[in-house]
């Protein structure tokens, strides 16, 4: 669910804060509450993120080797 504070919503504020974003996403990987995301953005950024997620996610895999 990506409505309400995420396990790293601390960090996601601080760093939208200090960079006067108007949106963060943080991702975190093992980290030491475990993996997570949260989002901090106006709900212009809000509606936009999914489409950009899954263009971030096509060139990742783009640019992967093949198996």
């Amino acid at each position: 669910m990506t409505i309400g504070p995420g396990k790293y919503d601390a960090e996601a504020t601080m760093v939208q804060k200090s960079t006067n974003a108007a949106g963060v996403v943080v991702i975190v990987f093992a980290g030491d509450r475990g993996g997570g995301f949260s989002v901090q953005a106006t709900l212009d950024v809000v509606m936009v993120l999914p489409k950009l997620l899954r263009t971030i996610a096509d060139e990742m895999e783009a640019d992967l080797p093949p198996e």
